[in-house]
């Protein structure tokens, strides 16, 4: 354990002073990824996360080296409140995926200085997407041992042989599936959906209360 007179939150901040989002369109994409994702691995040991900072080593002193994915999914950690992704306390295991939702004030050094550290620091799948120009790349690999392949529109439909996910590009963007098929919806129409299902299963019960017959003893 590294000892320093420093307190921890000086050395290791929970925020980096940078919004999570710069417009609404990359909000809502970072909010739809960690959501679905969260659902995909619900009961598994498996850690997602928007905009949490990863710090990957304890110091002496700040700043201490770091990134804040605006999406990471970490297989064999599990859920919980976190202020910040501190390697060293979660067993040294690293981010296996990242996702980055660009936005306008992204620069193309910010993305590639990412790149490097995302390579250099454990991660095996990397995907950076435009919801602007629909650009998109990605970078993966079975191991921190191998080199990275490319990943682009060509190559779809693709799916992460990490995540299981299906990734495909159509006329309005990039499209993102479960495993089974069901596609990524805004979190938004989920819940709409949800609500209109709940609706017409109280309607129904109302139809057969106002018939004498007990929705309960079906």
């Amino acid at each position: 354990m590294v000892q320093t007179s420093i307190e921890p939150y000086l050395l290791y901040p929970d925020s980096d002073g940078k919004p999570m989002a710069d417009n609404t369109v990359q909000y809502g994409w970072i909010v739809c990824l960690v959501t679905h994702l969260k659902h995909l691995f619900k009961g598994q040991t498996v850690f997602v996360a928007g905009d949490l900072l990863w710090y990957l080593e304890q110091v002496l002193e700040p700043p201490a080296p770091a990134q804040a994915p605006d999406v990471m999914v970490v297989l064999g950690r599990p859920e919980g409140e976190r202020g910040s992704y501190k390697q060293w306390e979660e067993d040294n295991i690293a981010p296996q995926v990242v996702f980055e939702i660009l936005s306008p004030s992204n620069t193309a050094r910010e993305m590639l200085n990412k790149q490097l550290f995302y390579r250099r620091h454990g991660v095996l799948e990397m995907f950076f997407y435009d919801p602007d120009s629909y650009d998109f790349w990605g970078l993966v690999r079975p191991d921190q041992d191998y080199d990275f392949s490319p990943v682009t529109a060509l190559n779809f439909p693709w799916t992460s042989p990490t995540l299981g996910i299906r990734l495909e590009m159509f006329d309005d963007g990039l499209a993102v599936f479960y495993p089974n098929g069901k596609p990524f919806q805004d979190p938004d129409v989920v819940l709409a959906e949800r609500d209109r299902a709940q609706q017409e299963r109280d309607r129904a019960f109302a139809k057969l209360r106002e018939l004498g017959i007990d929705p309960s003893e079906l």
